[in-house]
């Protein structure tokens, strides 16, 4: 599994593990980096059968999995404490991780999560996966950003949103990878298990993200024993990437709240 691991900015710095959603590329947190190393050592990672982490995933493949593979791939590096902070998919992996591995995980940041998949959300996977089997990777990958960013955001980011999907049909993960990721995603529920999950977390979701409705993040919070919510009002399922400035001061902050030792380090990140 590929991981890139940055330099601690100093000896006691916390460390962050950023777990994308269903694309699995570490790529997807390149808004967050710059601001998340000034105070953490950071580390983002191409899940397994994605992007620089080729593997063929075997029938089955499950969110224990996930879990188990990256905390051994962050083992092998002298990774065994750290916070977990996932989108969607990646959320799951972060609270299965929780579950699996409790002395590792330190705390948990859950972008537009759930306990298990609404019928909402369950009909938007089924779609994308009949665009995948019925007329092929391409549309599929067209299909992708109306899921992830608001109508006026892709209406105004065109050029980008085409270089993206030319990029992802290029790096395709491969059907038989994305059905199995999938099922594995589709499947997990966390509904009895949650109260085990003592760790402190951040459960963040937006107004308007039309794949994962807000009321799945309410819904986890309440369930969750040491959580706190925040909504932001805008940005859609993917709004790290499109209202990136408010949701990094809203997870700089709880970070900051939450490991006291870091308070001097606030003036990094407060705006004026």
């Amino acid at each position: 599994m590929h991981l890139e691991i940055s330099a601690a900015p100093r000896a006691s710095a916390p460390t962050l593990v950023l777990s994308a959603g269903l694309g699995g590329l570490g790529s997807f947190w390149q808004p967050q980096l710059a601001e998340l190393r000034k105070a953490y050592r950071v580390v983002t990672y191409d899940q397994l059968g994605t992007g620089r982490s080729p593997a063929k995933l075997p029938e089955g493949y499950s969110m224990r999995d996930m879990a188990a593979e990256l905390a051994s791939a962050l083992e092998k590096h002298g990774v065994t404490e750290y916070a977990v902070i996932g989108h969607a998919l990646g959320g799951a992996i972060g609270m299965q991780l929780a579950l699996d591995y409790p002395d590792r995980v330190t705390g948990l940041v859950i972008v537009n999560g759930w306990l298990r998949l609404n019928a909402h959300t369950r009909r938007c996977f089924q779609v994308r996966q009949d665009l995948l089997l019925k007329v092929g990777v391409e549309a599929y990958v067209r299909a992708q950003p109306l899921f992830l960013y608001p109508a006026d955001w892709l209406a105004e980011n065109e050029a980008r949103i085409e270089a993206e999907d030319a990029l992802h049909c290029a790096h395709f993960q491969g059907t038989e990878n994305l059905l199995h990721r999938l099922h594995a995603l589709m499947s997990c529920d966390f509904t009895d298990r949650a109260r085990l999950i003592t760790q402190p977390t951040l459960v963040i979701c937006s107004q308007d993200d039309l794949l994962v409705p807000s009321l799945c993040s309410q819904t986890l919070n309440a369930a969750l024993p040491n959580a706190t919510l925040k909504t932001m009002p805008r940005g859609g399922h993917a709004m790290s990437v499109t209202e990136s400035g408010l949701f990094n001061q809203l997870l700089l902050n709880w970070l900051g709240e939450t490991a006291p030792a870091l308070e001097l380090l606030e003036p990094l990140w407060q705006k004026p």
